[in-house]
């Protein structure tokens, strides 16, 4: 797996980014802290199912979606985690848990967490669980166009 198809997007539009590599890491926190990054700055992505449709959640690595409060957001009752099986063909180009948070990559809306968008940068994984791409959040949101919610989270 490698991140081609988002470095391609990012390099096709002029973005300024940096790319940083890390030994096998899976999970949101431990990805933070092995590229030296603060879990508020990390972002991590989660694949919900909404009335049978695919979004990204994109959180702090220190934070926990609370489901209850995304429904009651969205004032949508039927808003569940993804299952793998549910979303594994969407991305091909990516290992499983390492999404980058690119939803109009991958033809998904994409809901990020209000304090994430007042990080002058944020980082995440670039399609696989050894590398991480860190970039303004600006550029970020005018290229992914993310609705921002702001989340109750634990």
């Amino acid at each position: 797996m490698s991140s081609t198809r988002l470095k391609a997007f990012l390099d096709g539009r002029g973005v300024k980014y940096v790319t940083l590599l890390h030994s096998a890491a899976f999970t949101a926190a431990e990805v933070a802290a092995s590229t030296h990054v603060t879990g508020r700055d990390f972002a991590k992505t989660l694949v919900v199912n909404i009335d049978g449709d695919l979004a990204m959640v994109v959180l702090p690595a220190t934070r926990r979606l609370v489901l209850s409060d995304l429904r009651e957001m969205l004032e949508n009752t039927s808003v569940q985690l993804a299952t793998e099986a549910e979303f594994l063909s969407r991305f091909p180009d990516c290992e499983v848990g390492a999404m980058p948070p690119f939803g109009n990559l991958y033809d998904m809306p994409v809901f990020v967490a209000s304090n994430l968008s007042d990080e002058p940068e944020i980082a995440f994984n670039a399609g696989t669980h050894t590398e991480v791409i860190k970039m303004a959040y600006g550029d970020f949101e005018r290229l992914v166009n993310p609705t921002v919610l702001d989340f109750i989270t634990t």
